[in-house]
Order: structure tokens, then C-alpha cells, then sequence
């Protein structure tokens, strides 16, 4: 797997994280069918809550990936809904820290929490301040662990919902993988107004599959240039993708490689500055025909720099001008199929920077599983002091 030795495909070295990573393409199929069963009941609960307010305001929440997850489908779900539901993606840590700036008591709120765990104390603390807030008050927690705090404290809520990811689904790695993707399907499943089909989830399946197949030999050469900093650019809700490829890079890496995300026109206006010789910069191409031409900008003047930075470029469908631009390309859909989505191709670009980050954290002696052994970050955040919230009457 990912030409990985025995010794670093060992459970608590690299073999949770690499396992986590490949089974992506069976745990989304896994995921559909059993949502399918559950569509209705789902969807009803939903359509429950927007038919009874004249508008809605629905928080797509999470700390650190669980964040980013809800950033790329607020993206995506406000611009079906188009200004008749509000989708704000909202991290768990602005929230408790910041209450009031997110939770209005006259606003009827679904928080939606994203949690591989269901154990944080952000999560469990957002809960409970929209509790103490909010008139109208709704939950749904899409979760991968059925015995987590967040999972549990619903029970016997009827104004809350529990989507479960397959067990699966639950990492054991440091890092979210498998989690992250699964839970953005799900999410993106019970609100989405155009549903997934079987075959489009079985093509994604298939592309991704092909991807962790056959991507590893590139990763490698990659690997044997000297990379001291990456950056990842994107537009729109690819963007927030890139922020989730840049995390994995860090996390992995123990923070050895400086890794960052930009939008592609965001780019020039400063943050460019942390390129040098011995840079990296990954773009995600969007398949939004006008945005895409800000994304291949980006890609010429990067082609041009006159440096030893490196450039990788990630589209969904094979273009000979970007496989000349780029030191590498990456095509994730070799099918007759068209995805053309953004949000379908994020699943697919993703996997790439899960790969790259694992073995470059393995190339540099760190254990993936575990790449902070001090404890001075942890799979479940550790050292949070929750402090309690007085509302407006009582300041």
C-alpha cells in the first residue's frame, strides 16, 4: 500500500492513516447505501423544521478538518438554496469563543457538528451555549462514533438527528481521512437538492480508487526534490479544500514542512511571499468554466516564476496546456463519465494530499499515526478550558 514497508504499515506507525486513506472508495459506497435506507426519515426530519420558520439558519460546525468540511458544503448548499435557507460553515472553537457573534436567540438554528469523535470539548460546548441561546434550537450531528458524548446527549431529542458514517469511517490515525470525505458525503446528502445518484457515487468510487492505485510512483518523484514549504491554492470551495490539504501536510509532517493555503486570485496580495527554492505550489483547477480562468492565471504565472519552485496541478479531466505548465499533473477522472462538479472533484482532489503528506511524514522519520509523540497536539483536543457563558440580562 502506497510502497510501504511492512515496518511503517504497522498499526501505530503509518498503518491506520495508510488503511484510512485507501479505504476511502468502499466506506463512501458503504456510507450511500446505508443513508439510502434512512433518506426518507432524514429528509422529513429536515423538511420538518424549514417548513415551520419562515427562514433558517443552518451552522455547519466542527473544529480544525471537521471546520473545513463545513466550509466547502456551505459553499455549495447556499448556492442551491440560494438565500431561502442560510448555510454558514462556523468552527466550533469561534463559536464557544464567540458566541455571540454566531447564535441569535430569535433565529431558528440547525447546528449541524461534524465529529469523528464526538468528544471535543468545542463541540460539546457549542451544543450547549445554542442550547442556552437559541429559541428555536435544532441539531444534527453526522458523527463516526456512535458512543461519543455529542452522539449520545441526543438520544431521546426529538428537535436532533444522528448520521452515522460506517464504523469504518471512525480514524485511529492522528489525522482525519476517511472521516472528513464520508461526513461531507452525508452532509451533503441530507440537505443536498440534488441528490446523488447510485452511479455517480459508484463513479467517484472508481476514480478515487484509481487514484490511490496508481498515484504513488509520482508522489515518490515528488519526494525527491527538496520541499521545505507548500502551498495550496483553490477557488471558491476549493479553497477551504486547500486549507484541509495544507493541515494534512502539517499535521503529518509535525509542522517540518510550512504548509499554507491561498485562494488563486488571493494569492498575489501578499501571501505569495513565502514561495522560494525549495516551494511547492498545488493548484485545484475548478471545473466553473469562468472561475477556472483565474485558476489557470495562477498556473502560467507560476509556470513562468524564474526559480526552482516546483508546481502540481490537479484537474478532473486530462489538458495537454496544464500537463506542459505544470512539473506535474494530476487527472482524476479517466472515465467517459463527466463529474464536472466541484464538490464531487474535491472528494477525488483530496486524496492526493493525503498521500503526499503521509509520505513525506514517513520520509522524514515521523510516525504518521502519531506525529506529535510530546502530546503537544492530540487526536481528541486536549488542555480546553470551557468557561461558562452569561447571557445579555445577567452581564
Amino acid at each position: 500500500m502506497f510502497h510501504l514497508t511492512e515496518k511503517e504499515l504497522k498499526d501505530g506507525y503509518g498503518g491506520h492513516t495508510a488503511k484510512e486513506i485507501y479505504q476511502q472508495p468502499k466506506v463512501w459506497l458503504d456510507a450511500f447505501t446505508t443513508f439510502e435506507k434512512n433518506r426518507t426519515q432524514y429528509q422529513n426530519f429536515i423538511q420538518s423544521i424549514l417548513k415551520k420558520h419562515a427562514q433558517v439558519r443552518v451552522l455547519l460546525a466542527g473544529a480544525g478538518t471537521s471546520a473545513f468540511a463545513g466550509d466547502v458544503l456551505a459553499s455549495v448548499l447556499q448556492r442551491q438554496y440560494q438565500g431561502t435557507v442560510s448555510f454558514e460553515g462556523a468552527a466550533t472553537t469561534d463559536i464557544v469563543s464567540n458566541p455571540d457573534n454566531f447564535l441569535f436567540k430569535e433565529a431558528p438554528t440547525i447546528l449541524v457538528s461534524f465529529a469523528r469523535s464526538g468528544n471535543s470539548p468545542e463541540s460539546v460546548a457549542a451544543v450547549e451555549l445554542g442550547e442556552q441561546i437559541v429559541d428555536d434550537f435544532y441539531q444534527v450531528v453526522i458523527t463516526c462514533n456512535k458512543d461519543g458524548e455529542l452522539a449520545k446527549r441526543i438520544e431521546n431529542d426529538a428537535n436532533s438527528l444522528s448520521v452515522l458514517t460506517p464504523n469504518e469511517a471512525h480514524d485511529q490515525g492522528f489525522a482525519m481521512t476517511s472521516s472528513y470525505t464520508s461526513m461531507m458525503l452525508l452532509c451533503y446528502e441530507l440537505f443536498s437538492l440534488q441528490p446523488t445518484s447510485k452511479d455517480s457515487f459508484e463513479l467517484l468510487a472508481r476514480c478515487a480508487g484509481n487514484i490511490l492505485d496508481t498515484v504513488t510512483p509520482t508522489v515518490e518523484e515528488i519526494l525527491e526534490i527538496p520541499m521545505e514549504r507548500i502551498v495550496y491554492l483553490g477557488s471558491g470551495l476549493l479553497q477551504h479544500v486547500a486549507h484541509e490539504a495544507s493541515l494534512k501536510m502539517l499535521e503529518l509532517t509535525g509542522g517540518e514542512v510550512a504548509a499554507v493555503y491561498e485562494s488563486s486570485l488571493g494569492f498575489r496580495h501578499g501571501p505569495k511571499s513565502i514561495l522560494n527554492d525549495q516551494s511547492v505550489a498545488v493548484v485545484f483547477l475548478s471545473e466553473e468554466p469562468y472561475t477556472r480562468k483565474y485558476d489557470l492565471d495562477i498556473v502560467k504565472e507560476l509556470a513562468a516564476e524564474e526559480s526552482e519552485l516546483k508546481l502540481i496541478v490537479i484537474g478532473e479531466r486530462y489538458d495537454k496546456t496544464i500537463e506542459e505548465l505544470a512539473d506535474w499533473s494530476l487527472f482524476v477522472n479517466d472515465t467517459e463519465s463527466s463529474i464536472q462538479n466541484d464538490f464531487y472533484n474535491s472528494l477525488l482532489y483530496i486524496v492526493f494530499p493525503q498521500i503526499l503528506a503521509l509520505k513525506k511524514s514517513v520520509q522524514l522519520g515521523i510516525t504518521p499515526d502519531n506525529p506529535s509523540p510530546s502530546g503537544s497536539v492530540n487526536r481528541v483536543v486536549q488542555g480546553v478550558t470551557i468557561y461558562d457563558y452569561a447571557n445579555d440580562e445577567e452581564k
